[in-house]
């Protein structure tokens, strides 16, 4: 059997990292783009819409749709940014700073257990070659046009 490529490593890992934490999201009948939201919003004084999409690399339509959803469960509520009246702020209501918490405790929880299974080297080594990765991706190095 041929040895996997490194973007099927990525991509089978990324893959299972999403269904493991929509498995524990759904036990709370959230989602892990929900979360991920909830963690993205500033607890204390709301975050402007216009800047989550490109804090969690989304498209504004995909958000546009979650953001609805978060308002439906009680998640969030809008109201207009005091310092720009064009837009809006996106602020947490008492049940989404529940929920932002336990988020928040989930990826903790997650990130400790990598820690306690691998060692500082072997991950900073995995932080290093991610970065790289990243970087000749975003210098478009990968394909020459």
């Amino acid at each position: 059997m041929r040895e996997k490529t490194i973007d099927q490593l990525i991509r089978e890992t990324w893959m299972a990292i999403t269904k493991m934490y929509n498995e524990e999201a759904a036990k709370y009948e959230g989602t892990m783009s929900v979360g991920y939201v909830l963690l993205k919003i500033d607890p204390e004084i709301g975050t402007p819409s216009t800047a989550l999409a490109p804090m969690m690399g989304m498209v504004v339509t995909s958000l546009s749709r979650t953001l609805k959803k978060m308002e439906e469960k009680g998640l969030i509520y809008r109201e207009p940014n005091p310092e720009d009246g064009r837009s809006v702020l996106v602020k947490l209501t008492e049940y989404g700073h529940k929920m932002r918490d336990k988020s928040k405790e989930t990826v903790l929880q997650f990130n400790q257990k990598i820690e306690d299974n691998f060692s500082v080297e072997e991950l900073n080594t995995f932080k290093k070659v991610s970065k790289g990765i990243l970087e000749l991706i975003n210098k478009r190095k990968i394909y020459k046009d």
